[in-house]
């Protein structure tokens, strides 16, 4: 091994010292380096070997390092790539233990589905009896072929239970030596060939995870069979605990991350589970389990048999513990004549309930009485905290049975187990999986129903509304944080309580504040409680999946608390008090919930269903009683924390108050809505940096380049950096080039009052040139732009740019510093599909690079700002009741925004769109642009996720854009100057990848001390990642922070020398320090492996592939 290693550092050193001086030789980090370097990093994650006698004799006391092959069958077509990455992830883990182990699959080649039955066969005859080797069988079940909500899933699974019984069989006879491990997978292409899952009304990944749990307790039931774990020394199988959950991600380094989890998985299930309590982390480094003394064996149904489930206590609770409540209320009459106030409501008076939300008030999994969690799907209805009605209040605490304490004729609860649709359920409407946006259908269908049903008197009686919801907006916030925002939930809210508002007479709404779900990932975080926690994955990600203390957590938090926020300023307008026949009240009990624990200090199971995430009916109970004691409480005094474990009294009905309180009673005054904000004259921006001076000495490097440096700015590009339209007040205008308000070059004005890099840069330099101003080319400067421009013609431009530099009396072309912007391809991409050869990815990258490549060498002293392509998907929202948006858009753009939803000309469109932005960073930080000292290519991706920008009403706000609803207006350039300005104060692998459109004033970042130059990926890697200096985004424009790549940190950067030491000097020093540098690495390896070979043998095995 070592002296494989010293023949790679020579290798590398020749290649140095045999390079043409004038050649694009890019010196790389050396790998004998790197394996030096990181040797002690890896030690840190990686598993020591337990040493062992002899090879195991028993497939229950096999050890990883006897594993000489990997087998995988059954891989699904659509992911037959992500799977056999998967596995080889986990032969890398397994190549710790025995370095020769290899990973095989059974004809990956094939295009067409094979059975599991004929990929058993073919392994079985394609490994010799004579074999003797350990081997290790990956049996994989996937899901995609099977489709949820279908009425024929039971079938379909059963069928493959029994193509899995038919598969072992045929490996049980014919092979030995033999370990199989049953892995049920779910990839993410089911909704594809599943209609029903398209269903807005249906919950996908409750219905998913369903699916999921039911292949597992099926292939689980069939694998209990003894003639699997028989004492037999030679084959056994094990069904691991977990599905592999495969998510979308177009993101090739997310899904990287993904792949190396999924593996982890695996690899954490192949072990026998570790004796003692589990062990808990904060999920912020990616830990690999190692066997252990105590546990050294890979698991089997003999060496690990499945413990009994100790963790859940039925939801019925132990026997000395009923459901039922005690009511000690002595005034129980209604009032003398039907009250017409609102305010003056008895509870007797109530005659009829209903509620609206989800699946916490259609009440699912709530009757479950054993630890089964497809018992999870059902809906008790009767059961529901706000509207169910089954037996009475002995027995059951819901809300209206305590109403039927004071008037036993009270109607419109839901019994038994039903769905919305069923009579039983009456006017519980609630549907599992509802978000914000389906309330108000919900309310619709419910005011319909009230108006037609005989048995109420729907203007006289009156009536008790719960409306609960917003649980599922935040279980998926994170994959659109703008349409699932503070402001846009509360919008739609406020639409299904308008229609309340306007139509339904003598009312009074509780509307419930969001429930506070964070402490839920307690119940999770503790291992030993058993909960599935994959299975809540699905259902709500964003609150399950952020590691604790990442930006994700904070922003779970933060939206937690922006929706509890957004639902009391609704309420707290006052809109629902015109009239004294209907009101709302917000009922804030479950804003702060303690979590319940047990004697042991543990999160106590008995208040969940068997998910560990939807409510027991003991939760139910308590829930109940306080959103009753909360209508009793007066409004600015009612009670907002819960401790579940203490209990909760019921409260009745006071003597000087026998009224259900609202605003008006009990004296709150209304802060009104918040206060109009001045109207906007400009879009500039308010600057307060202080690190503005220039460098001391001209600099020679680009990575040393502060602001105030830059003397020249340059733009190329299209329409959008030629201002197209930008200022236009009507389509006559559309055509005028505004080139003094492009975001990338424009210079009228001054920063206060028109934003734009060039503005910002004068703030630091306010002798720079190349900047474009007015209208059309008089004074373009440096703005080279064409509207209607394509990649192709970009080397043009940079060609007439370079020109107009060197021609340019005021620029000293050689020592002055640049700033050049390079924005391209929304024409190429609009175009796509009339010439798919001409626009394609492939052309798109030579011409990218073909303008790169006469930066590169005809321009000395230049920073690049290349921008990725924008995301185009979102302007297809951008709509406008106007001739220019109507029938102007759709022809500027036809290749994207004529094709229908879901349509495949869509989404092959998108995948370009992807890939083009993917193409450009690959270039600019192939190591091409590398070879110059005082050159730089940077990618600014604040576009690669473009998230159109919305109004108070949840609408995208068009007043970012021009006539034709598709070029951007002024106040969308001032955006883009920003943003792009701020992607140049951020390191290589920490940039914002997405663009934030909220004009706030005060969202220029500026130099730091620490760090005052412009960032470059040189740069970068000195960088100490800080907070950043400005005001956290708006949560109606602020998605899922997306960097583009992990972040960099060494040492701090050397002070800045000039350029004094002679070219030759320094090869000869870097050359002289290589040799050492092998040398001494050669001695030091050499030493330790010496000292470790014994115990360690796989610390000097590189890990194969570089999966991980």
């Amino acid at each position: 091994m070592w002296k494989e290693m010293m023949q790679l550092c020579f290798q590398e050193l020749a290649g140095a010292l045999t390079a043409p001086r004038d050649s694009r030789y890019t010196p790389k980090i050396s790998k004998c380096r790197i394996h030096n370097l990181q040797t002690e990093a890896y030690m840190s994650i990686l598993c020591s070997p337990i040493p062992a006698s002899s090879p195991s004799s028993s497939v229950h006391a096999l050890r990883p390092a006897d594993i000489a092959a990997v087998h995988t069958l059954g891989m699904p077509l659509s992911q037959r790539d992500e799977a056999s990455r998967i596995v080889s992830r986990l032969t890398e883990l397994l190549s710790m233990f025995n370095p020769e182990v290899i990973a095989k699959h059974v004809d990956q080649t094939s295009l067409q589905p094979r059975s599991l039955l004929e990929e058993a066969e073919e392994l079985s005859l394609s490994l010799s009896p004579e074999v003797t080797d350990w081997k290790l069988v990956l049996l994989v079940v996937p899901t995609d072929s099977m489709c949820a909500c279908s009425p024929n899933v039971a079938a379909d699974m059963k069928t493959a239970v029994q193509d899995v019984e038919a598969a072992l069989q045929i490996l049980q006879e014919r092979l030995q030596r033999t370990l199989v491990h049953v892995v049920t997978w779910s990839g993410y292409h089911q909704q594809d060939k599943c209609q029903c899952m398209r269903n807005k009304n249906i919950n996908q990944g409750l219905y998913k995870a369903a699916l999921l749990k039911s292949l597992q307790d099926s292939l689980s039931h069939v694998l209990h069979n003894p003639k699997w774990h028989s004492d037999s020394a030679d084959f056994t199988v094990v069904l691991q605990s977990e599905p592999v959950i495969l998510e979308p991600n177009s993101d090739s380094e997310s899904l990287w991350s993904d792949l190396d989890q999924l593996a982890n998985q695996l690899w954490t299930n192949l072990l026998q589970p570790s004796a003692g309590p589990a062990k808990v982390t904060d999920g912020s480094a990616f830990s690999i389990p190692c066997p252990t003394q105590e546990r050294p064996f890979l698991r089997t149904q003999i060496n690990s048999p499945a413990e009994k489930e100790e963790f859940y206590r039925a939801a019925s609770a132990p026997d000395d513990l009923t459901m039922g409540t005690e009511i000690h209320c002595t005034d129980r009459s209604p009032s003398p004549t039907t009250p017409t106030s609102v305010h003056q409501l008895r509870p007797a008076d109530i005659k009829v309930v209903a509620a609206v939300g989800d699946s916490l008030t259609a009440a699912n999994g709530v009757g479950a009485k054993v630890d089964n969690l497809l018992l999870v799907m059902n809906q008790y209805r009767g059961l529901s905290w706000s509207i169910g009605g089954d037996e009475n209040i002995t027995t059951v605490t819901t809300l209206p049975n305590i109403l039927k304490e004071f008037n036993p004729s009270v109607t419109g609860f839901s019994t038994g187990v039903c769905s919305q649709s069923d009579a039983a359920s009456f006017f519980n409407q609630a549907v599992p999986g509802a978000k914000s946006g389906d309330v108000v259908q919900q309310v619709r269908v419910l005011v319909d129903m009230m108006k037609k049903d005989s048995r109420i008197d729907f203007h006289n009686d009156w009536k008790v509304i719960t409306l609960f919801i917003g649980g599922n907006d935040l279980c998926d916030f994170c994959t659109d944080s703008v349409f699932l925002s503070a402001r846009n939930v509360a919008v739609r809210i406020q639409q299904a309580l308008d229609i309340l508002h306007e139509e339904v007479p003598r009312a009074i709404v509780n509307l419930v504040e969001l429930l506070n779900i964070v402490p839920l990932r307690d119940v999770h975080n503790d291992k030993t409680l058993g909960c599935p926690t994959w299975f809540v994955s699905l259902i709500c990600p964003c609150v399950l999946k952020p590691k604790a203390g990442s930006v994700e957590f904070q922003q779970l938090e933060d939206f937690s608390r922006a929706y509890q926020l957004a639902m009391r300023q609704l309420v707290d307008s006052g809109r629902y008090d015109t009239h004294d026949n209907f009101t709302v009240v917000l009922q804030p009990f479950l804003r702060e919930v303690v979590l319940p624990v047990s004697e042991d200090g543990r999160p106590d199971r008995s208040y969940f269903t068997p998910d560990c995430f939807h409510l027991s009916q003991k939760a139910h109970s308590l829930m109940a009683l306080a959103l009753w004691n909360n209508m009793l409480e007066p409004v600015g005094n009612k009670t907002f924390e819960q401790d579940f474990t203490a209990g909760i009294d019921l409260k009745c009905p006071s003597e000087t108050n026998q009224f259900f309180r609202t605003a008006l009673n009990s004296g709150y005054t209304y802060p009104g809505p918040p206060p109009t904000p001045a109207a906007v004259t400009n879009w500039g921006r308010d600057f307060s940096c202080v690190n503005t001076a220039p460098s001391d000495s001209v600099p020679t490097s680009a990575h040393r380049v502060r602001p105030a440096d830059i003397k020249v700015v340059g733009a190329v590009g299209d329409s959008l950096t030629a201002a197209f339209g930008a200022k236009a007040k009507s389509l006559m205008e559309l055509r005028t080039e505004y080139r003094g308000v492009s975001w990338s070059i424009g210079g009228d004005e001054t920063l206060e009052t028109v934003t734009t890099l060039p503005n910002i840069l004068k703030k630091f330099n306010p002798a720079i040139k190349g900047m474009s101003k007015g209208e059309g080319k008089a004074q373009t400067g440096f703005n080279m732009a064409v509207s209607g421009a394509k990649i192709a013609g970009i080397p043009g431009q940079i060609r007439r740019m370079i020109d107009a530099m060197k021609a340019d009396s005021t620029v000293d072309f050689q020592n002055d510093w640049k700033l050049v912007t390079l924005f391209i391809g929304g024409n190429d991409l609009c175009q796509y599909c009339n010439d798919r050869a001409a626009y394609s990815p492939k052309n798109y990258s030579q011409h990218m690079m073909t303008s790169l490549d006469m930066l590169y060498k005809e321009v000395p002293r230049a920073i690049v700002n290349v921008l990725e392509i924008l995301e185009i998907e979102g302007l297809r929202r951008i709509k406008r009741d106007s001739l220019g948006c109507n029938v102007v858009q759709p022809f500027v753009c036809t290749c994207f925004l004529t094709p229908s939803e879901d349509s495949p000309e869509l989404a092959e469109v998108k995948q370009i769109n992807r890939e083009l932005q993917v193409r450009t960073e690959r270039l600019v930080y192939s190591g091409r642009y590398d070879g110059r000292e005082d050159f730089a290519v940077v990618s600014q991706p604040f576009f690669r996720s473009t998230i159109v920008p919305v109004t108070l009403d949840g609408k995208p706000d068009d007043s970012y854009f021009s006539q034709d609803c598709f070029h951007f207006s002024e106040r969308g350039h001032a955006d883009m100057a920003a943003n792009l300005w701020n992607n140049m104060l951020e390191p290589v692998g920490e940039k914002q990848a997405y663009n934030t459109f909220t004009n706030d004033r005060n969202d220029i970042k500026c130099p730091t001390e620490e760090h005052p130059y412009i960032f470059t990926r040189v740069n970068s890697l000195t960088a100490t990642p800080k907070p950043t200096s400005t005001t956290k985004p708006s949560m109606t424009t602020t998605p899922k922070p997306t960097t583009t790549r992990p972040s960099l940190t060494t040492a701090p950067l050397p002070p800045d020398c000039s350029d004094t030491v002679a070219a030759w000097l320094a090869a000869v020093l870097a050359v002289v320090g290589f040799v050492i540098g092998c040398g001494v690495t050669w001695l030091l390896l050499s030493c330790r492996a010496k000292r470790q070979s014994r115990n360690m043998k796989m610390a000097t095995v590189e890990m194969k592939g570089t999966g991980f």
